[in-house]
């Protein structure tokens, strides 16, 4: 049971480095919340994204996602919810004064509604639902025991990889958070810039096709 060659090792390593760099909604929260608040924040986030992200692999693994993926009207669904939750995220940003909107102050924000935030901007991506989908199938090996197992595997495996890759830039963005968290100013950009970023992801979720 889950004998692979090291080829198959190499491949889905490579591959699951290059998904965990590349920038997208997850990222962005992570880093906005880091940065406008402080390392307790940006974990917080992240352990909501991660925690959103075991839920797709789980979804992957019983075949929910190929419903989703078969369904127009459940990807349309999803991704509409998705959109609109990511634009109004960004609204919030953009309408606070630097320290009163959505990023605020880490002891003013608690950590337990950025970990829920965390969990509903992972799941309510239907791409990536989609993605693990398309994606985990590609290395399950016949006589490796059974398909749902593997799935789960390498689903937590791209999870531990992202845990070597993303909280050293949860520690990078602490540390100019610190310099900076106090300058009303600043904050006002941080959120302004988070708001845009967020309000353009949704609109290029909303206008994103299967």
């Amino acid at each position: 049971m889950f004998d692979y060659s090291f080829a198959h090792w190499l491949a889905f390593l490579s591959a699951a480095v290059l998904l965990n760099l590349s920038p997208g909604p997850d990222i962005a929260f992570i880093l906005g919340h880091t940065m406008r608040s402080g390392k307790r924040a940006g974990f917080s986030a992240l352990f909501g994204v991660w925690s959103g992200a075991c839920l797709h692999v789980l979804m992957a693994a019983l075949g929910l996602s190929a419903i989703l993926a078969a369904s127009a009207v459940a990807f349309s669904t999803v991704k509409w919810i998705g959109a609109a939750y990511l634009v109004w995220l960004g609204i919030q940003a953009l309408r606070s004064g630097g320290g009163n909107g959505l990023i605020k102050a880490a002891e003013s924000l608690p950590v337990v509604r950025i970990y829920r935030q965390g969990i509903l901007v992972s799941l309510l991506n239907p791409k990536v639902a989609i993605f693990f989908l398309a994606f985990l199938p590609q290395f399950v090996v016949e006589g490796a025991g059974p398909a749902w197992a593997q799935l789960m595997l390498h689903g937590g495996l791209i999870i531990v990889v992202a845990a070597f890759i993303e909280p050293p830039l949860v520690l990078l963005g602490g540390r100019l958070a610190d310099a900076i968290r106090h300058n009303q100013k600043i904050g006002l950009w941080l959120d302004r810039g988070l708001g845009a970023l967020f309000v353009a992801l949704g609109v290029r979720l909303a206008l994103s096709s299967r």
